[in-house]
């Protein structure tokens, strides 16, 4: 009895899973013919830096009193040399919280990443839930995201799809 509910149990999920249409995106290749992405990309770019070049300012700060006070320190006396130690500290300590500032967790980087990105995502997001209702696709993978993928077949691939329903046909 357990054999035979375990086998129409088996045929069931089979059939289940046959009938549902499954779908492959390719988000790398989305992205790279999505013009506000790459214009996006490039902010972030520019910002990054900015903000790097900003911080390596301290850093570099930091490093030129650590140097001058090695090369000093046998010509000062105990209260200067814990003055300039303290200096040295504070400006480490300086450049360390602006690095976090800007590139931390929730740094500014992290946001203005998430302002630019977010309506994107959105908006392909919208594109393919549309055709899959169109089509009626019960799953859809990203085969730029999923090392899981061997192989699947182009017919599958609804990427140029999304673009063209994004507006950016090829």
């Amino acid at each position: 009895m357990k054999k035979l509910f375990l086998l129409a149990l088996m045929m069931v999920a089979a059939a289940a899973a046959s009938a549902q249409k499954f779908a492959l995106v390719d988000m790398e290749y989305i992205l790279k013919n999505v013009p506000a992405y790459e214009r996006a990309n490039e902010q972030l770019n520019q910002a990054s830096k900015k903000w790097q070049a900003e911080v390596d300012v301290l850093v570099v700060e930091a490093q030129t009193l650590y140097k001058n006070y090695q090369n000093e320190a046998v010509f000062l006396s105990a209260e200067e040399k814990v003055r300039r130690e303290e200096a040295i500290v504070a400006k480490e300590k300086e450049a360390a919280e602006l690095k976090k500032k800007y590139f931390g967790t929730e740094g500014e980087l992290y946001k203005k990443r998430e302002s630019l990105m977010t309506p994107i995502q959105d908006e392909i997001y919208t594109a393919v839930k549309d055709i899959c209702d169109q089509k009626g696709y019960s799953l859809v993978l990203d085969r730029a995201s999923d090392p899981g993928i061997i192989f699947a077949s182009p017919k599958i691939d609804i990427s140029a799809e999304v673009l063209q329903k994004l507006g950016y046909a090829n």
